[in-house]
C-alpha cells in the first residue's frame, strides 16, 4: 500500500478561475431506477446537483427531476462537473431514511477517474490518503490540505490501468468521508490531479480532457422500505 512520500503540493493557484454556468441542455432524464422510495439518475456533467445563487443558476438536477416527480427531495450531491450516479428520495419520510443511511456511512460510493501521470508500480495497486481537508478562505469555494486545523478526510484508490503511452493513470476512488472536493484534492496531494479539472489541475492537465475525468461509477446501499441489498454501476463516459 503506497504512502504519501513527503509534503504534499500546496494549492497556491495565481488565480481561482471564473465558473461561468453553462448547464448542458435538458434532452430528457437519465434515470437508472425508479421505485416508490427512491429514484437513481445519472447526473451529466457540468449540470448542479441543486440550486445556486441567483437565476443564472436554477437549472439544475433537482429541478428538471422534480418536473416529472414532485415529491423527489435530493440527499446527496455531486459537484457541477462531476458525472454520475446519484439517489433521490421519494418525500420527507424516504428523504430522512437515506440521509440517516449516508449519515452512519451505510451507502458505498465508488467513483473512476483519470489521472495526469503515472502512478509509480512501487506504490502498489491500492492505497489510501489520509489527510485533513478545509476550506482555502483565500480562494473559495476551493479547497487545501489543512494539516492543523482541516477536517479528518479519507480516500482509498486502486489503479486500474497505466498508460505509459498517453502518461495518465485510471484509478477506481472510494471517498470513505465526504468532504467538499476531497477526491480532487487528494489526487492532487499525491502528485497526480485529475484531467480535465479546471480548479486543480496544472495547464496541461486542464487541456487533456474537455471536461473533468471523475464519474460516480458505483453506487450500493440497503433499500430504506425492505432493507433489500441494492447496486447500481455506471459506464464511465471517458
Amino acid at each position: 500500500m503506497a504512502r504519501l512520500r513527503g509534503a504534499p503540493p500546496p494549492t497556491e493557484p495565481s488565480l481561482c478561475p471564473t465558473i461561468v454556468y453553462n448547464p448542458p441542455p435538458d434532452e430528457g432524464l437519465d434515470l437508472v431506477h425508479e421505485d416508490e422510495a427512491l429514484l437513481v439518475l445519472n447526473k451529466p456533467a457540468g449540470l448542479l446537483s441543486v440550486p445556486g445563487r441567483g437565476e443564472a443558476h436554477q437549472d439544475c438536477l433537482a429541478h428538471r427531476v422534480q418536473r416529472r416527480h414532485p415529491d423527489a427531495l435530493i440527499v446527496h450531491r455531486l459537484d457541477l462537473a462531476t458525472s454520475g450516479l446519484i439517489v433521490m428520495a421519494r418525500g420527507p419520510a424516504m428523504q430522512a431514511a437515506l440521509s440517516q443511511a449516508f449519515a452512519d456511512r451505510r451507502v458505498h460510493k465508488r467513483y473512476e477517474a483519470l489521472l495526469q501521470g503515472l502512478m509509480p508500480p512501487d506504490w502498489g495497486e491500492t492505497g489510501e490518503v489520509n489527510l485533513p481537508l478545509g476550506t482555502d478562505w483565500l480562494w473559495r469555494p476551493m479547497q487545501k490540505v489543512d494539516l492543523s486545523g482541516g477536517k479528518p478526510a479519507l480516500t482509498r484508490w486502486r489503479v486500474c490501468a497505466r498508460d505509459a503511452q498517453r502518461d495518465r493513470t485510471r484509478v477506481e476512488l472510494e471517498p470513505v468521508t465526504g468532504r467538499s472536493h476531497q477526491l480532487r484534492v487528494h489526487m492532487l496531494a499525491l502528485g497526480h490531479p485529475m484531467l480535465g479539472d479546471p480548479l486543480y489541475g496544472s495547464p496541461a492537465s486542464q487541456c487533456a480532457m474537455p471536461r473533468l475525468a471523475l464519474h460516480a461509477a458505483h453506487l450500493a446501499l440497503q433499500h430504506p422500505l425492505h432493507d433489500t441489498p441494492c447496486a447500481w454501476h455506471s459506464p464511465a463516459p471517458f
